[in-house]
């Protein structure tokens, strides 16, 4: 069970009232002046409450938790007329070119937001998702695919680092639990894909079992779908880079010294949900001048240079090490993200290949058959990120108990499925798995950066997305040599999430009911 010190019945009455919150890091775990200032952030956002601005940021951040579970799938979906048309021995080469993009991307956009802000990477990482997935369609042989897979992988890379940063240092304490909800995006991605995939390609693909060669014309479903798909993700860019004006994080700003532009971003979000807030530029200052010379985080030519010459060094990297606490929670989740980050792509990235392969054996791997069932799979994944937003705030269960069970679910029903013995005991264990693993994954989004402070928060997504990628790389080359239509990945697949689930039962810090700093 969960520690007795790490558990928080729910947020304190006095708190929504007053609008104070209590921290989720420990005292010594961040920089006093920053944590004094932060709380002064965090009261301010709590009064002006949930509105209009954070709402609309729900959905717009929502096309973000999409993209990232929206394009790997797309990677499994046409993996196997991409493999049939273009005559690929390796298929899971185009899932490690997926990898090594999700990879690079995790790294630049979350390294980068914490030096050159949120904005930025925010709009950016659709729109390049958008324009190499709609370039992708043309591709003329397996190595280009391979390419444009990379590329667009680059821009889907960033979106869990940035998005989540950007909607907890908007969100009000009290509504901490939307990181949790904004899941039910995720799982309608894997919806909606193989929804626009079982007409697209399962009419329009070569089958497995044909004798003659597969033809770019009888296969081009998966050049339809890629462009339907590229277009849908224009659509989100546009909406979140022409129609709304995000601001910059006022937590972000803080951090590298701006407070009077926080302050003004605190009056901004307050005015656009038709309220006020009292915090002026005093109330952060005022901590300043209560510090040391030695810790004030000055705003003249000097300290200007200063936190520039911070952006080519580790200081963000540092401070999630600074205490024996922190470092210990660092490491373990990101351990934790590096286990699964093998065990999900192992199994989920060749789902379809993997259904079409044993049907086959089964005697009903029909091309149409396989991405019905993928649809069914997805279809049972919806629920998963509401289940989760419930299980989170369960007392004395919390952040940490509902991950721990979840993880080791998910595993132990990948163990079941190797005992199926047709089609349909198959399919009825993978939508068991498909349900817990969004539960998984819908908690895991959400506790994760509640445990990093905001001004390393970027920093900290990076670090568990990029060790997530980097055992991301190690799927596809174990698929290659563990033979997919063999049980071995499954059991390799399964024992890792046991394994991270077990590991998540010993992370030191319980966020259910506080504020993240």
């Amino acid at each position: 069970m969960l520690d007795k010190k790490d558990e928080v019945g729910g947020m304190d009455d006095r708190a929504l009232v007053y609008g104070t919150t209590t921290p989720v890091l420990d005292e010594d775990s961040v920089d006093p002046i920053y944590k004094a200032k932060a709380h002064v952030l965090n009261n301010a956002i709590q009064n002006i409450g949930m509105g209009r601005y954070q709402w609309e940021l729900f959905v717009l951040v929502g096309f973000g938790w999409a993209s990232d579970n929206m394009w790997p799938i797309i990677t499994s979906l046409i993996l196997l007329p991409v493999t049939l048309e273009f005559n690929q021995s390796k298929p899971p080469l185009l899932s490690l070119a997926q990898n090594i993009g999700l990879l690079a991307g995790a790294i630049f956009w979350g390294f980068g937001c914490d030096i050159f802000g949120r904005r930025l990477a925010f709009n950016m990482t659709i729109g390049v998702t958008a324009v190499f997935g709609l370039i992708a369609a043309g591709s003329p042989n397996f190595a280009a695919i391979g390419c444009f897979a990379a590329l667009w992988s680059f821009g889907v890379g960033g979106n869990l680092p940035v998005d989540s940063a950007v909607f907890l240092e908007f969100l009000p304490g009290s509504h901490q639990y939307l990181l949790t909800i904004l899941s039910i995006f995720w799982a309608l991605a894997q919806l909606l894909a193989t929804l626009i995939a079982w007409p697209l390609l399962g009419y329009h693909t070569c089958s497995e079992t044909q004798t003659t060669p597969c033809t770019k014309s009888e296969n081009f479903g998966w050049r339809w779908f890629m462009i339907t798909m590229g277009l849908f993700a224009m659509i989100c860019f546009f909406l979140r880079f022409v129609v709304f004006t995000l601001y910059e994080s006022p937590k972000y700003l803080m951090g590298k010294g701006r407070d009077a532009e926080a302050v003004a971003v605190i009056h901004k979000v307050a005015a656009k949900n038709k309220t006020t807030s009292s915090l002026v530029v005093e109330d952060l200052l005022i901590h300043n001048q209560a510090s040391s010379v030695d810790h004030q985080q000055g705003t003249d030519a000097a300290a200007a240079l200063k936190r520039n010459l911070e952006k080519v060094n580790l200081t963000h990297v540092r401070a999630l090490f600074r205490t024996r606490r922190l470092a210990y929670s660092t490491t373990l989740i990101m351990i934790v993200w590096a286990f699964i980050g093998l065990a999900f792509p192992l199994y989920n990235a060749f789902i379809p290949y993997t259904l079409d392969s044993r049907g086959a054996s089964f005697g009903d791997g029909s091309t149409y058959l396989t991405y019905r069932n993928s649809l069914i799979i997805a279809v049972l994944g919806v629920p998963g990120a509401l289940i989760g937003g419930l299980l989170v705030e369960i007392p004395r269960f919390g952040r940490k108990g509902a991950l721990a069970f979840s993880t080791a679910a998910t595993g132990i029903f990948l163990f079941c499925s190797t005992t199926a013995k047709n089609s349909d005991a198959l399919l009825g264990w993978n939508c068991a798995y498909n349900l817990f693993s969004n539960i998984m994954y819908a908690v895991l989004y959400a506790y994760t950066p509640e445990i990093f402070p905001t001004k390393d928060r970027g920093t900290g997504n990076a670090l568990t997305a990029s060790a997530n990628r980097v055992f991301g790389i190690m799927a596809p080359i174990v698929a290659i040599y563990a033979d997919l239509k063999t049980a071995a990945p499954v059991y390799v697949s399964g024992a890792l999430f046991v394994a991270a689930g077990a590991l998540v039962c010993a992370l030191p810090f319980e966020s259910r009911g506080k504020a993240s700093l």
